[in-house]
């Protein structure tokens, strides 16, 4: 099924056509592609649909309508309509639309979009500086101000790039088929005679890449507990290129091939302290993504409890340490495109997905992103949670082969034993609980979890009897008591002492119990005519209703 992204939107027949037809909304898509990286829309087709009506027709005027029309309600916006004709019959638009490159796209009433993930996002106040500078850096990789000749490629460097790239699966034969010098310019790593500045980042002479000013530098330093530094590497000789410089701060830091030793039954198993798919990960997202218009190095900074990576630059536009779970924002496209072909990253932004997967599924927190004032650091704590997961999560797995969201979330509630919806969501990064269904529908289906409450109320929690039948010999806790079992503990505790307020109900019953799963029984145990309630607010004390 084709799905509305950060490249891909659907539209109704009815936003061109018709008495209702919102011309101002698809003007705004318009300008958002056109402002990112381009895009294509489908008119005629609803957006829980896969295909038109079979019945539809489109009028022969329409695509030159919609010129004319988002012509006149955007500046520096191109659109490229066309009547097609689906599988079952029916007619929709394909209105392609290119990144602008002649200038800033926006409504003629000046209004600026951006697209992020499956919308398109209004660029309001200091963001349009933002967005100004983020625009730049998209055509910094092909520029060619350096001015360096073709001819002073790194012949190794290129050598080992072509062939990687002429025997990787994902590119296309018609690719692989191409001369040498056009596959320069396929990658854009050449314009005419001479190399881009990504040109000269991967197949550039060491001297050359020196000279562009923002060819990345990484410095890994080590630190005690005390806070004091007691190894440094650094890689500052501009000899790498980006795709050497992963492979060399991988292979030359030996702390990277420290692990933990977990029993496993008559063997042991082992568990990196820093697991190579994350150290990748991190590595590829900071060369990938970072701003080449701005000058700094990447700092991979080891303390005795966690990694921290920090790379110059904000976020690209549109991403923040919120919805960086989802958002999809290529800052440089021909970069992505490079490493994604070379099978070291993927293009649909499941970099930070796969992160969350192994942390969680080795039983660690997940990543913390904190964005500076002209940086983004990245934060992974070396902890294990509770060894005993690790293994509930693989055996959970191997029983009903779960999917990636899926292994996230069983790992979230491996951790925490019973969360609520609105805690998953902040978890997750995702806007309401309706958006939490393709993450755990198939694990409630299945059995895994359960669920109790509704609404604002509604948690999950691992079933107590999937934890016996995989032997995971979890520490018992009242975090996800039945609601009878809590009402039986608040009556229990209110027959023993007369009059008392939630604070110490909760210190008596059990700390592990959510404080707002007590304090709403109490309200209904005040319904139901069992207890009453003295005093108000932080004064309240509650009493059976049989105490005078």
């Amino acid at each position: 099924m084709t799905v509305e992204g950060q490249l891909f939107d659907k539209k109704s027949i009815r936003v061109v056509t018709g008495p209702s037809a919102n011309w101002q909304e698809l003007a705004k898509d318009c300008v958002a592609f056109a402002t990112a990286q381009g895009g294509e829309l489908w008119i005629g087709v609803e957006d829980d649909q896969e295909l038109p009506p079979r019945d539809q027709k489109i009028p022969g005027e329409l695509p030159d309508k919609i010129r004319k029309r988002i012509g006149e309600q955007t500046a520096n916006v191109t659109v490229l309509p066309s009547v097609e004709t689906a599988a079952n019959g029916g007619e929709f638009i394909r209105l392609r639309v290119p990144r602008s490159v002649s200038g800033m796209p926006s409504t003629t009433d000046g209004r600026y979009y951006l697209r992020v993930a499956d919308a398109s996002q209004p660029v309001v106040g200091d963001e349009v500086l933002r967005l100004v500078g983020e625009r730049a850096n998209f055509s910094w990789e092909t520029l060619t101000s350096a001015r360096v000749s073709r001819d002073r490629i790194d012949e190794k460097k290129w050598y080992v790039l072509k062939t990687a790239l002429r025997e990787s699966d994902r590119v296309n034969q018609s690719v692989k088929e191409k001369t040498d010098e056009e596959l320069l310019i396929h990658y854009g790593l050449s314009d005419g005679d001479v190399l881009t500045h990504l040109g000269i980042l991967f197949v550039g002479r060491r001297e050359d890449r020196a000279k562009l000013g923002s060819a990345p530098i990484i410095q890994f330093i080590k630190y005690d507990e005390l806070g004091e530094k007691i190894n440094k590497i650094v890689w500052d000789d501009y000899s790498l290129n980006p795709v050497e410089l992963v492979e060399a701060v991988w292979t030359q830091v030996p702390d990277w091939r420290e692990s933990y030793e977990i029993p496993d039954g008559l063997y042991r198993q082992n568990v990196p302290q820093y697991d190579e798919t994350v150290i990748r990960e991190l590595l590829i997202n900071a060369l990938v993504h970072r701003p080449y218009t701005q000058r700094g190095d990447i700092f991979i900074s080891l303390f005795p409890d966690r990694l921290q990576i920090k790379n110059p630059g904000l976020l690209p536009l549109g991403v923040t340490p919120k919805n960086i779970l989802h958002a999809s924002v290529r800052r440089n496209e021909h970069f992505a495109k490079l490493f994604h072909d070379l099978k070291l990253m993927e293009r649909e932004g499941s970099g930070y997905d796969t992160i969350y997967e192994v942390l969680l599924s080795q039983a660690k927190k997940p990543p913390e992103v904190v964005e500076g004032a002209d940086s983004v650091e990245v934060i992974v704590r070396r902890r294990i949670f509770d060894p005993r997961i690790i293994d509930f999560v693989a055996k959970v797995d191997s029983v009903f082969q779960l999917g990636q969201r899926e292994r996230i979330c069983l790992g979230l509630l491996a951790q925490q034993e019973a969360l609520t919806a609105i805690e998953l969501c902040e978890l997750l990064e995702l806007k309401d609980a309706e958006a939490l269904h393709p993450w755990l529908d198939r694990l409630v289906k299945f059995g895994v979890v359960a669920t109790h409450g509704k609404t604002k109320g509604l948690s999950y929690m691992i079933k107590p009897e999937v934890i016996r039948r995989l032997d995971f010999k979890e520490p018992t806790t009242l975090k996800a008591i039945e609601p009878y079992r809590l009402k039986e503990l608040i009556l229990a505790d209110l027959q023993k002492y007369h009059e008392t307020g939630i604070s110490q109900i909760h210190f008596r019953i059990g700390a592990d119990i959510q404080r707002r799963d007590i304090s709403r029984m109490l309200k209904k145990l005040i319904e139901e005519g069992l207890i009453r309630q003295v005093g108000v607010k932080k004064f309240a004390r509650y009493r059976l209703m049989d105490r005078v």
